[in-house]
Parts: structure tokens; C-alpha cells; sequence
């Protein structure tokens, strides 16, 4: 196996406040992080040329003020680099190349708008969105989640049920018509989903925070590689992260484990990206190579 370090771009700017937990997560789980301002991107200044990993973390960028997500995913689709590129041909680019995308909370509504979650057409063009909670307020607490035993992507594997804290007002997952859901069904794409203490999903408030179809709380895309996730499993890297840490304790005895859930998908999104080198020259396509954007 290849133990070389794994390079994480977490991007920050304009809203986004949860790149320094976000950074320690990786840190923890034996990545080399580093946070880039989004600015930094397309003003050329840096690019994402060596990172196996772009993280798109939640807060609430551009103030969230034409949807949340929207405003980010816009200016990351249509706003030309001086090479006269986008950073969304950079980001195709990237997936193409083999490496990783993960977006949580703000990042994963960044991701649905952007097409790159599902994505069951391979088009890359909205198929589901999110919407305002149901409840018609911000939910800020701790929820149970189930990782899908058949989900496509490796950042949820060796996981059952988990408690992970939300923190957000449109996380209901809609989706864009009927054959998308059953494509989205079909191929597994739900990675996480809201449940009850047994693992049976949640339909319904308050097992289920937002309302979301699917009982939806994470979403990858075919390859597997894209991630998004409306939990934020960055603010539960220690077990004393948890509320209810005491009464953990004191039922596990002994067996108490001081790692927090949160802190095993990182460790999951790390491997997958050391076990998997990037493709050799499809690289290249990210800003500063030769070659133009993919052809799709």
C-alpha cells in the first residue's frame, strides 16, 4: 500500500466557516490539509493541480442569500479563469484524474447545484436540490444516521449507525422528477440516510431534520469519489464532542472509545485517496496543463 501523504484542498471564503475543523479532521485522520481561499483559485494564484482531495465545507457562503449553495456553485461554474477556463472545467478535470471531491452541509448544496451529485445522467446538470426544512426553521442538533450497506462510495464503508450533529435551515433533499429517483435508487446512490435507534429511516420530523426525500442525509455520484453529506461529521471527531459523552461512558465501561464517528469518514475518504493513485496525465487537465477542458 502507498502511504505517501494525501493532499486536501479545503477551501474557504465568503461564508464558508468551517475550514478549521474541517482541516483538523484531515489532519487526525493522516492527510496534509491545507485551507485555500476561494479567491486564491480564480485569481490563478493557486490551483488544484497535486491534492487528492477537494473538501466543501459547510457555513454559508455568499449569505446563502440566493439559496444556499447557489451563489458558490454559480461562480465556481461560470466565473472565467485567466486562462479562460472555469474552476468548474477544473473540477471535472479533477474527477476525471481519479482524485476526490467531498462537500458537507453548504458543500453538498454547492455539489447538487453544481450537477456533480448525482449525476445519474452523466451530464452534469441539476437533478435534485435543497430546500427549506420542513419544521420552516434551523435545526441545530445531534441525529442518527445509517450508512447504506450498498452505497457506492468508500467514504461510508465499515460504518452502521452513527450519531452526527445538523446544523441547517434547507437541507431537504428534492429531487428533480421520478425516473431520477429511480435511477437514484437503482444505483445506490443514497451513502447515508436519516434513521431511528434500530437503523430504520426516518421519514418523518423529528428522526428526519429536514424533511428529505429518501430520508436522504448523504449523496454520491456514480463514481463514487463525490460525496455530499447535509451532517457535519467534522464536529464529532472527539467522543467528548458528544453532549451525552458521560452516559457513553459510563454504559461502554472499559470499552469507551475516545474517537469521535465523525473522525472514521475521514479516515475512510484518506485511505480511499492513498489506495488509489491518481490516473497519470489526465491530471494535466487542471489548470496550468496543455490539454482543454474533458470532452463529455
Amino acid at each position: 500500500m502507498n502511504r505517501e501523504a494525501v493532499r486536501v484542498l479545503v477551501l474557504s471564503g465568503h461564508g464558508i466557516n468551517c475550514e478549521e475543523e474541517t482541516a483538523a479532521a484531515y489532519r487526525l485522520a493522516g492527510a496534509e490539509p491545507e485551507i485555500v481561499h476561494l479567491n486564491a483559485l480564480v485569481g490563478g494564484h493557486s490551483t488544484l493541480a497535486g491534492y487528492r482531495v477537494l473538501h466543501l465545507p459547510g457555513g454559508f457562503s455568499f449569505g446563502d442569500d440566493l439559496g444556499a449553495g447557489k451563489a458558490l456553485a454559480n461562480r465556481i461554474r461560470y466565473k472565467q479563469l485567466s486562462n479562460g477556463r472555469t474552476l468548474f472545467d477544473d473540477l471535472l478535470a479533477f474527477i476525471d484524474a481519479g482524485n476526490f471531491i467531498f462537500g458537507i452541509c453548504n458543500g453538498f448544496q454547492v455539489l447538487a447545484h453544481l450537477g456533480l451529485v448525482p449525476n445519474t445522467g452523466g451530464r452534469y446538470e441539476q437533478e435534485v436540490t435543497l430546500a427549506p426544512n420542513d419544521s420552516g426553521r434551523f435545526e441545530d442538533r445531534w441525529c442518527t444516521c445509517a450508512a447504506a450497506s450498498d452505497a457506492r462510495t468508500p467514504f461510508v464503508q465499515d460504518l452502521d449507525i452513527v450519531t452526527l450533529p445538523v446544523r441547517h435551515g434547507e437541507g431537504k433533499l428534492l429531487i428533480r422528477d421520478e425516473n431520477i429517483r429511480r435511477a437514484i435508487l437503482a444505483g445506490s446512490y443514497v451513502a447515508m440516510t436519516y434513521c431511528d435507534a434500530d437503523g430504520h429511516a426516518a421519514k418523518a420530523y423529528p428522526g428526519n431534520p429536514n424533511g428529505s426525500d429518501l430520508a436522504c442525509a448523504g449523496l454520491s455520484d456514480d463514481t463514487g469519489r463525490v460525496l455530499g453529506m447535509m451532517p457535519h461529521p467534522e464536529a464529532y471527531l472527539s467522543a467528548y464532542n458528544h453532549p451525552a459523552w458521560p452516559h457513553h461512558r459510563r454504559a461502554r465501561g472499559g470499552g469507551f472509545i475516545e474517537v469521535g464517528e465523525g473522525l472514521r469518514i475521514f479516515r475512510n475518504v484518506v485511505n480511499a485517496a492513498r489506495d488509489r493513485p491518481a490516473e497519470a496525465g489526465v491530471g494535466s487537465r487542471v489548470s496550468g496543463g496543455e490539454e482543454g477542458p474533458p470532452t463529455r
